[in-house]
């Protein structure tokens, strides 16, 4: 009796072995994601002119340009005083308010917030039509300087404000239009303006990522700005911040699910918000509601919520500096795929996430290709980081209902660097 029991042991012990040996297998995976915009300080700018040939303001005549602006966000610009040999107009740094305290649009006339600067590169002539350009070369570069009242060399100018009528509108949903006219015409200082330019700069926390510019107060010149003061030339001006506008956003605390079914277990292009925290996620960056929600969830195997340790969200490329970076050591099984959530931090409601059903976990190496960037629809759309109803700029999301989509690129603000420049996602 012992020996078939022994020889009826050993048998099930060894199937049992070859059926372990068998078994699909836990595989590591390492997921990483990271902020790899390399980021603007500008997130608006642009060039005025005259009507005419030359392209200049005469007195009497206007000219106007729109943008958008959250609180915070200065508006500056430069314009030549044409009949002189290096002088221009310009608000004094950081710029023109453009919101009360409140958050109240500011409208009307802010003439008050303009002055005349010397730009210290050309020997003052007596200002007026009969000047002769570009004139004489100063011995040694002076630093730029308000002239207030009186320049260095004796020559007598009125406030730039009874010169230069400047005006705001508020046009709705942050957007302004600034009308510059030129009112000098029988004045003692008489004067066509140049064409110029104008910036926004982003504000980050409460600062200004570039609060100057155009100038800087008693420093030297730059070149840009010398073409502007000494011939009314704009372009290289326009090249330079040019170089500088375009989009800084950081990431919010990444959301990682990893799941096995047939659908993304949070959303749906096409459908609605499901009501489960998403909407706070792409609105304020806070993914703790929809994590929680998914926790348990059916299919739903792990979440996680990863957050830079220093700064909690993922900051940009600043200054040659890398962008935030999190990771997260994963165990998957065949057939798992994987899906991330992370707000575009300076927007209204938008949110990265895998297209179609999530990743699949047995790829390896940089698997941004497979991300979109979406509209979550909760929310009324602004101009990306100049927004005044931007949750991340001070402000309050404008209650809207419409079906998740991806973020059209170009869209009615903006174009957008392509995915792989602003988030990369890497399983290793």
């Amino acid at each position: 009796m012992i020996k078939p029991l022994l020889g009826l042991s050993l048998t099930a012990l060894i199937f049992s072995s070859c059926t372990k040996d068998h078994d699909p297998q836990p595989q590591p995976r390492t997921i990483s994601i990271e902020n790899v915009l390399d980021s603007k300080p500008l997130v608006q700018s642009g060039t005025f002119k005259g009507a005419g040939a030359p392209p200049v303001i005469l007195p009497g005549q206007s000219i106007s340009f729109s943008f958008s602006a959250s609180k915070n966000q200065r508006l500056t610009f430069a314009t030549m005083y044409g009949w002189s040999n290096d002088l221009f107009f310009a608000p004094e740094n950081p710029g023109i308010r453009l919101y009360g305290d409140d958050g109240t649009p500011i409208t009307g006339e802010i003439s008050s917030k303009i002055k005349l600067w010397d730009n210290g590169t050309r020997v003052n002539g007596k200002p007026g039509m009969a000047l002769v350009h570009p004139g004489t070369a100063e011995a040694a570069k002076r630093n730029i300087k308000e002239v207030n009242g009186m320049d260095d060399y004796g020559h007598a100018f009125l406030p730039a404000s009874q010169l230069m009528k400047v005006s705001l509108n508020y046009d709705g949903s942050s957007m302004f239009t600034v009308t510059i006219k030129n009112q000098s015409g029988g004045t003692a200082n008489e004067t066509p303006f140049s064409p110029g330019n104008w910036a926004i700069s982003y504000v980050a926390g409460n600062d200004l990522l570039l609060p100057e510019p155009i100038y800087s107060k008693d420093k030297a010149t730059t070149e840009a700005l010398t073409r502007i003061a000494e011939a009314g030339d704009n372009g290289p001006m326009s090249a330079m911040l040019t170089g500088l506008t375009g989009i800084f956003t950081p990431l919010s605390p990444i959301l990682v699910i990893v799941y096995n079914g047939s659908e993304n277990p949070f959303f749906k292009s096409g459908e609605n918000d499901r009501g489960e925290g998403l909407k706070e996620l792409a609105q304020k960056g806070n993914a703790d509601m929809l994590a929680k929600a998914l926790t348990g969830k059916g299919g739903v195997k792990n979440v996680y919520v990863l957050k830079e340790p220093n700064s909690t969200v993922l900051l940009p490329k600043i200054g040659g500096n890398p962008g935030g970076k999190v990771s997260q050591s994963l165990s998957l099984m065949p057939g798992d795929r994987i899906a991330i959530a992370t707000m575009y931090g300076f927007s209204n409601d938008w949110f990265f996430a895998p297209k179609g059903n999530g990743i699949d976990g047995s790829t390896t190496g940089d698997v941004s290709s497979s991300i979109g960037l979406y509209d979550n629809g909760t929310a009324i759309d602004q101009f990306p980081g100049a927004g005044i109803t931007q949750f991340n700029l001070a402000g309050t999301p404008l209650a809207e209902s419409k079906a998740i989509a991806l973020v059209p690129n170009p869209n009615q603000f903006t174009t957008l660097p392509a995915i792989g420049s602003m988030i990369k996602v890497t399983l290793q």
